[in-house]
């Protein structure tokens, strides 16, 4: 028996929105080296490399249906440049954090292909680290409604 239910397509972009809305232009983005910690409630590891990279007045839009992955997803808008990074390593993850501080979402990061891309993944203290992408998804069961 399955424990968790499966949402419809409506449902997914609405909560997915409601938590994007936590994301306010003065929420920081932290890239660190290493992996992900197993949970947002799990403290930091690695060096940090940013906390430069800066969202604008409107971190997220409304999120859209996947028509081919049936999932919802919200892309966010552009987001500032780090021109100084603190340190030199090789960024492994990112975190969301509102000013609390409160991790709101957490993920990988690479150059293509990961939660947050970014122009590079080997980064020197100084360097400007650009991120080119990043996208959240929620998972649906329903890619139709």
């Amino acid at each position: 028996m399955a424990k968790l239910p499966v949402m419809s397509m409506i449902a997914a972009k609405a909560g997915l929105d409601a938590i994007c809305a936590l994301v306010t232009a003065s929420a920081t983005i932290r890239i660190s080296t290493g992996a992900q910690p197993a949970t947002t409630l799990t403290a930091e590891s690695g060096t940090q490399l940013s906390t430069g990279c800066a969202f604008g007045a409107t971190p997220f839009p409304a999120s859209t249906s996947g028509t081919s992955d049936g999932n919802a997803t919200a892309t966010a808008n552009a987001i500032a440049n780090d021109t100084n990074a603190a340190a030199s390593g090789t960024a492994g993850y990112f975190r969301v954090r509102t000013t609390t501080p409160t991790v709101i979402f957490q993920g990988n990061v690479a150059t293509s292909g990961a939660d947050m891309n970014l122009n590079t993944t080997t980064i020197t203290a100084g360097d400007t680290i650009a991120v080119t992408s990043f996208k959240v998804t929620l998972q649906c069961g329903d890619s139709t409604s």
